[in-house]
């Protein structure tokens, strides 16, 4: 069974390449978009297995293109295609429902186990930094250290805060309300002493949170 995929990215070039990457596989490449607003408008129309989606395109970033996609085509699996490697675009990537994020200098064979596993609702498919990030996200571990005032929800909600969040992708993440993180967020700030949020990511890192 083949695997619709939609490519969405702004260079030409780019989108020819994958083409002829996915030639001889089970992916057949059904439409394709050179920016965001295009990239929702074909898949509307054509309904993909899975839409490839630069994360940097010139009319806003892929990322908000993939929260609209996420209205539009509920169904359709999403993959962030990008030359970052950046824990805070996969962060927000992850928050806002991508299925997995890929690199563009991957190979053929990672590349193809992506988009099957992500067309299958599989998990990400290799032990990445979607899948690590994802999970630093989720983890409510205890912290033993005496010098970290914060309940176990708070640390969560530090570590989306490092990571470069909004209130709005760290609610969505966790699956609570944005007035709650708001809430969190004070608490965060005042138990360590802190005054803005870029005073709390650097604590986190220094306490290696994230």
């Amino acid at each position: 069974m083949s695997v619709r995929l939609l490519v969405a990215d702004d260079h030409e070039v780019i989108r020819t390449g994958l083409k002829s990457l996915l030639a001889d596989s089970d992916i057949e490449v059904v439409a394709e978009a050179a920016s965001g607003k295009q990239a929702v408008e074909e898949a509307e129309k054509c309904k993909p297995d899975v839409i490839l989606l630069d994360i940097r395109m010139p009319d806003g970033d892929g990322l908000t293109a993939l929260e609209k996609l996420r209205a539009v085509v509920p169904d359709s699996r999403v993959v962030m295609l990008s030359t970052y490697d950046n824990p805070t675009y996969i962060a927000r990537a992850v928050a806002l429902g991508a299925s997995d994020y890929v690199l563009k200098g991957s190979n053929r064979d990672d590349l193809i186990t992506t988009i099957r596993a992500a067309a299958a609702g599989e998990s990400p498919s290799r032990a990445g930094e979607l899948r690590r990030v994802a999970g630093a996200m989720k983890v409510r571990q205890v912290i033993d250290d005496d010098d970290v005032p914060l309940t176990q929800r708070e640390t969560q909600v530090l570590r989306h805060v490092a990571l470069g969040l909004s209130n709005k992708e760290i609610g969505r993440s966790l699956e609570i309300s944005v007035e709650t993180v708001k809430e969190h967020v004070q608490n965060i700030l005042r138990k360590i002493a802190v005054s803005d949020r870029t005073q709390a990511a650097v604590w986190a890192v220094r306490k290696g949170l994230v």
